[in-house]
Parts: structure tokens; C-alpha cells; sequence
């Protein structure tokens, strides 16, 4: 991978699992527009990268992640304040592949921690990491460093 591309990644690698950023063996990045619709491209999106990774059957749990992760950031950091959205970065949704792992990791604009709401089954929303958790095999997040604001939400899979 070259030197630029790892360049680019740096501010993603703060606060992940540990993992070696020069053996990536894969990454694929896509801006999110400040629409609901977005959940569906990056669900393409997904399924593309991961078609390309040879990682098909991994699709299932993934897209579900990542949908709960671009609808959080969407929800609680894009469309929060409608009136200011034009001045709003957007959310980024990131997909990078290791040997044994693979993390889907969606940047927002948003200084505020992801919270966790009660499993209700009978609740229309608020399940979103608790959907995370239970998918993937860890999940956490992490402020961006110096004077950009935001966070990275990131969650990591094993790979069989």
C-alpha cells in the first residue's frame, strides 16, 4: 500500500484494535451524502468491496454494521441540526482489510460518544450498537485528533 494512502488512513488508526496500518491488504473509502438514502449506497457500496475482497459471505453481518453505523452518524451528527447542514462535513464510511480482520469504520462530524440505548424489542430505534456488538466481534470508537472535530466509529470482524 502506498505511503500516500497510509497517510490518508493515519487519523483512522488512533484508537482502533491493534493492527498493523502497513499490512492492509485492502481499503476502499466513500463519502456519505446528508440523506437516509445513503444507508443503501453504502450497503452497495459494501457489497461491492467486499465482492471484491472475496468476502461474499461475510456480507450479511457487515452490511448490517455498517448500515447501524452510517444511520447513527446520519441521525445523531448530520441530519441533528438540519438548519446547519450545508456547513456540516459529511460522514465517511471506510472499509479496510487485513489478513485475518476486516474494519468498517464510519467517520461523522460529531465531538459527542455514541451511546448505547436499551435492547427493547418492541422500541422502533435504539438498538443500533447494541446490533453492533452482537454482529461483529468488538466495536469502540475515538475522538479525531488535533483541531478536527468528529469521531471514528469503527467495528472489527475476524476473517474465516
Amino acid at each position: 500500500m502506498g505511503t500516500k494512502v497510509l497517510t490518508m488512513l493515519e487519523p483512522l488508526w488512533q484508537g482502533f484494535p491493534p493492527v498493523d496500518p502497513p499490512a492492509v491488504s485492502g481499503s476502499a473509502s466513500r463519502t456519505l451524502p446528508p440523506r437516509y438514502e445513503s444507508v443503501r449506497s453504502a450497503r452497495a457500496f459494501t457489497r461491492e468491496t467486499l465482492q471484491g475482497w472475496e468476502l461474499d459471505e461475510l456480507f450479511d453481518s457487515v452490511a448490517l454494521v455498517v448500515s447501524e453505523l452510517v444511520t447513527n452518524a446520519l441521525r445523531h451528527a448530520i441530519l441533528a441540526a438540519p438548519e446547519h447542514a450545508d456547513a456540516t462535513p459529511p460522514a465517511r464510511l471506510h472499509l479496510m482489510r487485513w489478513s485475518s480482520r476486516l474494519i468498517c469504520a464510519v467517520r461523522d462530524p460529531s465531538d459527542d460518544s455514541p451511546v448505547a440505548g436499551e435492547a427493547d424489542s418492541a422500541a422502533e430505534s435504539g438498538r443500533g450498537l447494541y446490533l453492533v456488538d452482537s454482529f461483529s466481534d468488538s466495536w469502540g470508537w475515538h475522538p479525531l485528533a488535533g483541531a478536527t472535530h468528529g469521531k471514528i466509529v469503527w467495528a472489527l470482524f475476524r476473517l474465516p
